[in-house]
């Protein structure tokens, strides 16, 4: 059994070639071999956002506070809030993040596929993120 303390390790910045705006990266596990998850909360504060994006193997968003805004290739922006689950299936591009004015924490999980977690595109442009939900979601 390995034990994380809180706060045992650094937070890190959301790299630019990544994510648009202020974005805070909590790690809390990179399972050792043979499992090939790892989780981390990420904070986005108002108007960040990840850019386009796919997992090899998919990925569940455990959202914990705040609201946000997510959206998979060809479909509406969604408004996601605390206690919602998100799945994003293998392959499928998407982006997620926060609403303009309202900050989001979420817990991302996914699995690696031959050593890759995600592959990163290109960001999301200001016109499609601030176009927002088409449709209130319930």
């Amino acid at each position: 059994m390995i034990l994380y303390r809180n706060g045992s390790r650094p937070a890190q910045v959301g790299p630019a070639d990544w994510f648009t705006g202020r974005v805070r990266i909590d790690p809390l596990n990179t399972a050792p071999e043979p499992a090939r998850h790892a989780c981390a909360s990420v904070t986005f504060e108002p108007g960040a956002r990840t850019a386009w994006h796919t997992h090899p193997l998919g990925q569940t968003l455990v959202v914990t506070a705040g609201t946000g805004w997510t959206r998979c290739e060809g479909g509406p922006v969604v408004e996601i809030r605390a206690g919602d689950v998100v799945w994003c299936p293998p392959g499928h591009r998407h982006w997620h993040g926060a609403t303009p004015t309202t900050a989001m924490t979420h817990i991302a999980i996914q699995e690696g596929l031959d050593g890759r977690m995600v592959e990163w595109m290109e960001h999301v442009s200001d016109a499609d993120y601030l176009g927002g939900p088409v449709q209130d979601q319930e």
